[in-house]
């Protein structure tokens, strides 16, 4: 699998370099489907979802010049015929994977059956927050808001270390390298605190960190 998994998606040149490297060809020449699931289940989610579908956001991921753009609405999928979304999705050269509720992502990607056709799969992965965190072993229990019918704070495995985003964000004044070191004192994998600036390339089983910004390993 190929995955860029960001705080807050292309947001500088190494993240955007690393995203064409990934696709082998120009943004302009790949065709991308977004997903903007996880917005829905915060507090306003509804006009987040307009920034990030418009391109208007501060996150970039859509308005990166696609060649087509498609929007995956996960929680639509089990009512429409398998086949409309899945030939989609085998065609499409990247998934952009908003931020939002992590665990509400995760419960719509395996109740798909998304998460199970990824491994498989011969695109990008680009995850923005949440759709960065859905990818690790757990996101830990400071970050569950929506409850997830397991009652867990489990995620998808697709890499064995948890994410801390938006490290030092001036609109989270709760998101201080304190708060994310008692955060992955929690845990039992390897951790990182990043900043919007930051992100991780994976392929494979090689994990690259990128930045222009600040990160800190909290956990080995």
């Amino acid at each position: 699998m190929k995955l860029l998994l960001t705080s807050a998606g292309i947001k500088n040149k190494t993240l955007h370099n690393a995203l064409t490297n990934l696709l082998g060809k120009p943004t302009e020449e790949a065709k991308a489907l977004c997903i903007p699931t996880a917005i829905y289940a915060i507090p306003n989610g509804l006009s987040h979802a307009w920034g990030f579908l418009s391109g208007t956001s501060t996150t970039p991921m859509c308005e990166l010049g696609w060649k087509s753009m498609g929007v995956l609405e996960l929680t639509a999928l089990p009512s429409i015929k398998r086949d409309y979304w899945v030939s989609a999705v085998e065609e499409a050269d990247v998934l952009l994977v908003n931020g939002g509720d992590p665990m509400f992502l995760c419960y719509w990607m395996q109740e798909t059956g998304l998460a199970e056709m990824l491994p498989n799969l011969d695109l990008v992965y680009v995850g923005l927050s949440a759709g960065s965190m859905v990818m690790t072993p757990t996101i830990g229990e400071e970050f569950v808001e929506w409850k997830h019918p397991s009652d867990t704070a489990k995620t998808l495995g697709f890499v064995d270390f948890s994410i801390f985003p938006h490290l030092d964000h001036p609109a989270l004044p709760h998101n201080t390298m304190e708060t994310a070191e008692r955060w992955a004192a929690k845990l039992d994998n390897p951790a990182y605190a990043i900043d919007d600036e930051t992100g991780f390339l994976v392929v494979d089983d090689k994990v690259e960190i990128l930045s222009e910004g600040n990160w800190k390993q909290l956990r080995a």
